[in-house]
């Protein structure tokens, strides 16, 4: 589980395929705190550390294995050496709770409609598969690429955020581009409240 406040923009540093996909992504954690098996969420995915590395040529690095489900239903398929990636380790008992719950099962691949200043901040539109538009709700929370986010407004086929300077500086966001590919997961309680729906209407 986690919050969706990003605490490291990791650097992919080598993508191999071989039965799946395996990725090297660097970061400024600390490696020898991470347990073998630990739970990162990389840009909305919650992934597994099946190794860690620590030298001088790269600093500090773990790798995750990623299956073709994941790569087919999430952007890990476009990633390549260069790739920002938010991350965040999983939240602890007792954890500030700053975003809101955010568990990195990726709903589906959103893409940046428009980007245009909007006073100090930014805002983003983001056009979502059209089954997830009704979840997602004005003043509402959703995570992008593993960043908690409020909705601003909700339109015909597309919803907006804003993003401000501290959020720009510390996430991926500011790579992106209309037309870019984003992870998308709607908050927790619209799904469990659209699959109570589903069961009054049978």
């Amino acid at each position: 589980m986690f919050t969706g406040i990003v605490t490291d923009v990791g650097e992919v540093l080598s993508v191999d395929d071989d039965g799946g996909r395996r990725f090297v992504i660097k970061t400024a954690y600390d490696v020898a705190g991470i347990e073998l098996g630990a739970s990162i969420c990389c840009s909305g995915a919650c992934m597994t550390v099946v190794e860690m590395k620590s030298d001088q040529a790269h600093g500090n690095s773990f790798d995750i294995d990623v299956s073709f489900e994941s790569l087919s239903k999430t952007t890990l398929g476009d990633w390549k050496p260069g790739t920002l990636v938010n991350l965040e380790r999983s939240l602890s008992l007792g954890d500030e709770l700053g975003g809101h719950l955010v568990s990195g099962h990726v709903d589906g691949v959103a893409e940046v409609a428009d980007i245009h200043d909007d006073g100090i901040s930014q805002r983003f539109t983001f056009t979502p598969p059209k089954e997830l538009l009704p979840l997602i709700a004005q003043k509402g929370s959703v995570a992008i690429d593993g960043v908690s986010l409020t909705v601003n407004e909700v339109g015909e086929g597309c919803f907006g955020v804003n993003l401000i300077p501290h959020t720009l500086t510390v996430t991926s966001f500011g790579q992106l581009r209309p037309g870019s590919s984003v992870n998308i997961e709607i908050d927790m309680l619209a799904r469990y409240v659209a699959r109570q729906m589903e069961f009054r209407n049978f």
